[in-house]
């Protein structure tokens, strides 16, 4: 299966997929309305709603994350009323910019690119205004920011007609993520980031409330309306046509995250991380992100004071076998971006470090 030129991917998404992954996609294709693709949506059901440790549905999409930003804000942000979306790099940015091209009426919260947000900023805002859904993004992938979900939702929760919404891209399966436990209504997410699969997937954990308030949006859109998909989540099934080689390669991943466990899974990542924090600010570089809101999944590092050649860094790895991130938008070359996520072990994370070191010359 694997191409001799394959480069093994650290980015920050799509990531590296494990062979035997990739082979699961191969089997003999079922229909959508059969009684087997209704036993492998259940095995799915069952398992997702382990990774997302919630005792509640998650929703499957053939679709990006970028499909469930928009499943998001049309259901749960009513005509009339507002969503606070907190904003602090590329892909926050472009979920608010997606409520807002749907008809919605927004408010941000901005901080500079690198820069957290806290529970104390939502709650003044609050305070001052009435909000259908608060919108935050878990860990910012333009920037390698993690936000302190657990604490902003447990301000947000305070409003009881307030839904909690959050974007967690690349964070679920990497970083800590409590859905029930942490009061967060809607938690979607992508397949290639730190589940490590293929793109073509996203899922979202949904609460009960969040289906209480989409009962109330009459203009709900079709692809992404919640309510469709419950009555067939109910039936062990999907509105459309779903992506099923895709789904067959989940059934596989999902076993092997719950064999590592999620707690090792999520301290392993926490390991790489400080392994790379370690390596930027040991070699001259800064860390993009501040600390105490640095990302399990992905280190930004700052480039603004070594000035390495990122291109010339990329070409370098690539004749090494690796795949490597320049960094994102308006931050691209002044910083780039080590992604750690999936399934990536430390072993391989040190022979990155060590080309690394080898093109710097440390």
């Amino acid at each position: 299966m694997q191409n001799g030129n394959h480069k093994r991917l650290v980015i920050p998404g799509p990531v590296e997929v494990r062979p035997e992954v990739l082979e699961a996609q191969t089997q003999w294709m079922i229909g959508h309305r059969s009684k087997s693709f209704e036993e492998l949506f259940a095995r799915l059901q069952t398992k997702l709603r382990q990774a997302f440790v919630t005792e509640s549905r998650v929703y499957i999409s053939g679709s990006s994350g970028t499909g469930l930003w928009e499943g998001a804000s049309r259901n749960c942000i009513r005509d009339g009323h507002k969503a606070l979306h907190l904003v602090g790099g590329a892909f926050s940015e472009r979920w608010a910019e997606v409520s807002k091209l749907n008809g919605k009426q927004v408010d941000v919260i901005e901080v500079p690119w690198g820069q957290g947000h806290t529970p104390e900023m939502v709650a003044d805002a609050l305070k001052k205004e009435r909000y259908d859904a608060v919108c935050v993004v878990h860990n910012e992938t333009s920037t390698g920011v993690t936000n302190p979900i657990k604490e902003i939702a447990a301000v947000v929760r305070q409003y009881e007609d307030t839904l909690v919404m959050v974007d967690t891209v690349s964070g679920v399966l990497g970083a800590e993520l409590r859905a029930d436990e942490w009061g967060l209504d809607i938690a979607l997410t992508s397949s290639q980031k730190a589940f490590a699969l293929p793109p073509g997937l996203a899922f979202a954990s949904v609460s009960d409330r969040v289906l209480a308030r989409a009962k109330e949006v009459t203009n709900r859109g079709y692809y992404f309306d919640f309510i469709e998909m419950e009555a067939s989540l109910k039936k062990n099934n999907t509105p459309s046509t779903p992506p099923i080689s895709l789904m067959f390669a989940l059934d596989r991943q999902l076993d092997d995250v719950l064999a590592e466990g999620l707690d090792r899974r999520w301290a392993r990542h926490l390991h790489m991380r400080d392994m790379t924090i370690a390596w930027a600010e040991q070699r001259g570089f800064g860390v993009f992100a501040p600390e105490g809101f640095r990302s399990p999944t992905v280190t930004c590092v700052d480039n603004r004071v070594k000035q390495i050649d990122v291109e010339g860094m990329a070409k370098f790895m690539g004749g090494k076998g690796f795949s490597m991130d320049k960094g994102y938008g308006q931050i691209k070359g002044k910083t780039f971006r080590i992604a750690h996520m999936g399934d990536m072990q430390p072993t391989e994370l040190e022979s990155i470090l060590a080309g690394l070191d080898e093109f710097i010359g440390a």
